[in-house]
């Protein structure tokens, strides 16, 4: 897959045009989806094109976490107290290069949203899944899915739950369902889907703005005319080329999370254009080492046996950190009173010693230094306190019951997954920007074609995607409309 950004057609080159529409979507997924029926319910007379044969995209593999917040129905059933304020400040900390204009109309929104949500036609169970996991194991309607609880995270903003699961059991394929319900509401509001056609290049008139896509689907080619079009193709992870020149350590061992379709096509259509790019050199990943829970009482060493992360923090978070140790090595240290096995264990379980030094030694750590790290945690931890990480009390116990376990964090021995982060500058309303920060007219961007919010692993929360994809890409759909009529 070659990085070159796809031409602009000249609007004066094209001369048969196969249908003409206020907005053209690229991709259904979330964003393209939460885009097009916004539009639609507008007024604008919309077309999707959807390069696979079915609506999803990698939406459709996704657990169906939702970052929700700011006192949301599930939220007040369950008696957790949040604000708009409390969110806004909480993201504006994790983000290493915010948009507070963006965060704050995300959060400002996000109860409407959570109940536009639901009016499609499901509901998030009225429940709380207090304990800590990557995902609810059933069909709990709401969890802590990021670092809010996590020092010196919560210092800055309250902590509160925000990640709300579409009620699907299981780990994955949960927001499938809003992807079922999405296209049945589009076909009810009159949207055209065209599957397995995809956009090849934007259409421009002489003053840049975007007037119209070529598309190809297999053994016919055509063009169509529309007021707006929006890029929502998803991000750029199984671009080989791209991810060799952006983020080229993503190419080294972990598994990519994707479908065959991010591919970054939409990020090259809007380069070609003119659009500014942010944040291409982030990316998620992560290796879980929870749950069971219990495991985060132990503490994580680097080779020289020194601790450097807060265990109890999300998992990407504390996946980012390993990662910029000494050669991406790790290990998570628990005694025999807190030693429990994960169902599928992502970092690997070496071995059990009956003494540090043998550990240490089997690790290949110096033993004083692992034994110094040991102690200190051990003496301070009996106290309920980490003076060095501020691990939540709820997560802090002596490891000092032996035999002691240990598990493998390294990158190469753990089973990293991720995806990419970087994408198109947008607007808050998703238009996408040059460099200058003037918007290209009748070009917008939605979901993982656009710069994300958690713009890196370490600030990242479940549901972000999911949550700033479909609400941002209904703001592009409304301005995209607006522009249109």
């Amino acid at each position: 897959m070659s990085t070159k950004a796809p031409e602009v057609v000249a609007v004066e080159s094209v001369t048969e045009w196969t249908g003409e529409f206020d907005v053209v979507v690229a991709g259904f997924g979330i964003a393209g989806g939460c885009t097009a029926v916004e539009a639609a319910a507008r007024g604008a007379r919309v077309l999707i094109l959807e390069r696979a044969a079915v609506a999803g995209g990698t939406t459709a593999l996704a657990g169906g976490h939702f970052y929700l917040g700011g006192g949301t129905a599930v939220q007040k059933a369950t008696g957790q107290q949040d604000s708009a304020e409390e969110m806004y400040k909480y993201l504006l900390s994790v983000a290493r290069d915010p948009e507070p204009d963006k965060i704050r109309a995300y959060c400002d929104g996000s109860i409407a949203h959570f109940d536009w949500l639901e009016g499609l036609g499901f509901q998030f169970e009225r429940s709380y899944y207090p304990e800590k996991a990557v995902i609810q194991p059933g069909t709990e309607g709401l969890m802590y899915t990021g670092n809010e609880k996590v020092w010196p995270y919560r210092d800055q903003a309250v902590p509160a739950p925000r990640g709300h699961k579409v009620p699907v059991p299981g780990d994955t394929q949960g927001a499938a369902l809003v992807i079922e319900l999405l296209v049945k509401r589009a076909v009810a509001l009159g949207v055209e889907v065209w599957y397995e056609t995809g956009v090849t290049d934007l259409v421009a008139d002489p003053d840049g703005g975007i007037v119209g896509v070529r598309w190809r689907r297999p053994g016919e080619t055509g063009a169509v005319k529309a007021n707006s079009v929006v890029l929502a193709t998803g991000g750029f992870v199984m671009n080989t080329e791209m991810v060799a020149e952006h983020v080229p350590w993503l190419a080294e061992k972990p598994f990519v999370l994707g479908t065959t379709y991010d591919d970054g096509t939409g990020l090259r259509l809007g380069t070609a254009a003119g659009g500014a790019t942010r944040n291409m050199n982030q990316a998620f990943v992560t290796a879980p080492v929870y749950p069971p829970a219990t495991l985060l009482t132990g503490i994580i060493v680097n080779q020289q046996g020194e601790r450097f992360v807060a265990e109890d923090s999300y998992h990407a978070r504390t996946s980012a950190f390993v990662l910029e140790q000494p050669g991406a090595a790790a290990y998570l240290i628990v005694d025999s009173e807190h030693m429990d096995r994960p169902m599928f264990p992502l970092a690997p379980f070496i071995d059990g010693w009956e003494t540090v030094e043998e550990m240490a030694e089997a690790l290949g750590i110096p033993y004083q230094a692992l034994r110094s790290t040991l102690d200190r945690y051990n003496e301070h931890a009996a106290r309920g306190e980490d003076p060095d990480f501020h691990k939540y009390p709820d997560w802090l116990a002596p490891q000092d019951k032996g035999p002691w376990g240990a598990f493998d964090l390294t990158l190469g021995k753990a089973f990293y997954a991720g995806f990419t982060l970087g994408g198109l500058c947008t607007s808050v309303d998703g238009e996408v920007l040059r460099d200058n920060g003037s918007p290209i007219p009748g070009l917008y961007a939605a979901g993982a074609t656009a710069s994300t919010l958690a713009q890196d692993g370490k600030g990242y929360a479940s549901g972000t995607q999911l949550g700033a994809g479909s609400f941002f890409g209904r703001r592009a759909g409304a301005h995209a409309a607006n522009r249109s009529s």
